[in-house]
């Protein structure tokens, strides 16, 4: 099977520019360039989605750019409903380092690169002069997301972000020789427009791809759980939640997720398939997927720990952690658990112990006294050492 065709059988080809992208992806060697605007401190399961073809390109031998938009990220591309908030340029630098930090540590062999580097210095008469030109308004009006925003309004801002997109593919194929684009479905216009870019000013052939938003059964986004994101940064997600978040994939969906977010085989993962239809009783094929998310964002170590404790609470084996009934119903506040299960000698200790971040439930940080546990059986952690599996009525 060549690269193109993994991808394909993977889903992980939406639209592409260009049939030649085929040949070029399984015969050369080319240099590509994914990008993500640093709106936040941390990437999340929705980006890890797209930011693993970085290692899929690379294990076959193309040069894998990350941009990060130090610039774009100033202005914010289109939304569909309403314009996004301008953000300040201490955070967007910020969150520029710490998503760099964040790729360093997950992706190996992968070029950064921050578009804000060539943008500052161009001033307006240059950007419209030398880039401006050469779009056409109607052009720019029909791309799908502008489109959407035509009855309520748009701003300058915003209709100008495509360009500023644009012009990013045509400096990294000047300096860096890159000819090729990847980026989710929803970018299509912006890279199009860089495609057509470097035509015009270049003269130049530019390639683009993009790839399926990974979605739940019922067609929404997938990434959060009960609304909240799940996230990359192990403070924002501790591995244990990250891990339940994969292991409690919709089953008509596990096996999709496990060609978008696995480098499993094609064999293991049909294996995995077979199993899953003749004994979906055993999980295994949730089992396998969170297992294999967990180990490649946060290691092995944390990977085995988040398994180790999933089964443990279960599986019902308290071998390795005593199990308690509380008095307590599903909802209680958490100091009054703390204290009802003897975790916490008192309400004041129990209020100490969570203000200073010294609780978690089920691996993630309990800050906030006001909290209410609504699960059961939970796993109750005082400092690094002290566990217990609780359960409520």
């Amino acid at each position: 099977m060549t690269l193109y065709e993994e991808l394909e059988w993977r889903g992980l080809i939406k639209d592409s520019t260009s049939p030649e992208i085929k040949r070029l992806l399984d015969e050369e060697k080319v240099t590509f360039y994914i990008g993500t605007d640093p709106t936040g401190d941390s990437l999340h399961v929705g980006h890890l989605s797209s930011f693993l073809i970085c290692k899929r390109l690379s294990d076959h031998g193309h040069h894998p750019i990350v941009l990060v938009g130090g610039a774009t990220g100033l202005i914010g591309d289109p939304r569909p409903s309403k314009e996004r908030e301008i953000i300040s340029y201490e955070k967007v630098n910020n969150n520029v380092k710490k998503l760099t930090a964040q790729f360093e540590k997950i992706f190996d062999n992968i070029e950064f690169v921050n578009n804000y580097e060539w943008s500052k210095d161009v001033d307006f008469i240059t950007f419209l002069r030398d880039y401006g030109k050469y779009f056409n308004v109607n052009y720019m009006i029909n791309k799908d997301i502008v489109k959407r925003r035509l009855d309520e309004g748009i701003t300058y801002t915003e209709f100008s972000y495509q360009i500023m997109q644009a012009m990013d593919f045509c400096v990294l194929y000047e300096q860096k020789n890159c000819t090729m684009q990847v980026a989710g479905q929803d970018q299509w216009g912006n890279i199009t427009a860089g495609v057509d870019l470097i035509r015009k000013k270049l003269g130049k052939e530019a390639y683009a791809f993009t790839m399926p938003l990974v979605t739940k059964k019922d067609g929404t986004k997938f990434g959060k759980s009960e609304g909240k994101a799940i996230w990359l940064d192990k403070e924002q997600t501790s591995p244990y939640e990250f891990y339940q978040f994969f292991i409690n994939s919709e089953d008509e969906k596990v096996i999709d997720y496990l060609k978008h977010f696995t480098f499993l085989s094609r064999e293991e993962i049909e294996a995995l398939e077979a199993s899953h239809k003749e004994h979906p009783e055993l999980r295994e094929a949730h089992k396998t997927l969170a297992y294999e998310v967990t180990k490649f964002v946060h290691g092995v170590e944390e990977a085995d720990n988040a398994k180790k404790m999933s089964e443990e609470i279960f599986a019902g084996d308290s071998t390795n952690m005593p199990e308690v009934e509380s008095t307590l119903s599903r909802g209680a506040n958490i100091l009054d658990l703390l204290v009802d299960v003897a975790i916490a000698p008192s309400k004041s200790e129990a209020r100490r112990l969570v203000e200073q971040g010294g609780i978690s439930v089920d691996g993630e940080k309990v800050t906030d006294v006001k909290t209410a546990i609504e699960g059961s059986p939970v796993v109750v952690q005082k400092g690094k050492k002290v566990f217990k599996k609780v359960n409520l009525k």
